[in-house]
């Protein structure tokens, strides 16, 4: 018992060294969160089959400088356009239609089309302030998303 006690202390000293990850929010509860602490949200949309949606989502949680930044400056949110469940946003209910979530389509829309990976950064009342389609490098996204937390 003892030794099970120790190997569980060293384990949670090691852990609490670790850097904080960035915590992925819900749609849903984006009204509440910034109810109480408002910040713009940052949407990653990516599909499961996309191999630089993946490294994208990778860069926002395992990249230390755009974690960080994510972090302390805007909410995260992953969208799948493929999803078929509602998601209930700016007291707008969005489901999947023609192969396509509304949602996506919303949010994900450039020069009248949707591609992945789409990053969408939107300011407290819901407003898309920036969009990108297609892969950011790690430099590029911490750049890109420092410019817009600044606006």
């Amino acid at each position: 018992m003892r030794k099970i006690l120790i190997v569980f202390i060293l384990i949670l000293i090691m852990v609490s060294d670790l850097p904080a990850q960035n915590r992925i929010v819900k749609f849903e509860e984006i009204k509440v969160l910034n109810q109480k602490t408002p910040k713009p949200m940052v949407v990653l949309i990516m599909t499961s089959w996309c191999k630089y949606c993946h490294a994208m989502k990778n860069t926002m949680t395992k990249d230390k400088n755009v974690s960080e930044l994510l972090k302390e400056k805007f909410y995260t949110l992953f969208l799948n356009p493929e999803d078929k469940n509602d998601i209930i946003f700016a007291g707008r209910n969005f489901k999947h239609k023609a192969g396509l979530h509304e949602l996506a389509k919303e949010l994900g829309t450039i020069n009248g089309q949707v591609s992945y990976p789409t990053i969408t950064v939107l300011n407290v009342k819901n407003e898309i302030i920036y969009q990108h389609a297609g892969f950011l490098s790690p430099r590029a996204m911490f750049s890109i998303l420092e410019k817009v937390s600044k606006n």
